[in-house]
């Protein structure tokens, strides 16, 4: 049975997984914007978490400067209905939320599913 949760509470979640990051990972994440969503865009699949909208840190150049931030996408419902309870969904959120900035340097599905971040 999916979780239900007002959205203020989840983005609360989405906020705390963010502050779990450490420090000196943290320091080095820049001109980035966390946004939660309902659900995923169209053409995208509807059991989608997350998702990370910019240029790897890795694939940057000094071409790059003066974009708009990368965006990272963090959708509530698919993530409400894929977990079972609330300490589930706490779990499942923080693993989206590190996955989608994993992103951001550079890191692709294959290592993160690895790591167990997939």
């Amino acid at each position: 049975m999916p979780v239900e949760m007002e959205r203020e509470r989840f983005e609360v979640l989405v906020d705390r997984a963010l502050d779990e990051i450490p420090d000196e990972i943290a320091a080095l994440v820049h001109n980035v914007v966390v946004l939660v969503e309902d659900e995923p865009p169209e053409g995208e699949p509807d059991d989608l978490l997350g998702l990370y909208d910019g240029v790897a840190l890795t694939e940057r150049s000094v071409m790059d400067g003066g974009l708009l931030p990368d965006r990272i996408f963090i959708f509530r419902n698919p993530l409400l209905d894929y977990c079972d309870d609330e300490e589930h969904l706490v779990e499942e959120v923080r693993i989206t939320v590190v996955h989608e900035i994993a992103h951001h340097f550079g890191i692709d599905d294959d290592r993160l599913h690895d790591l167990g971040y997939a």
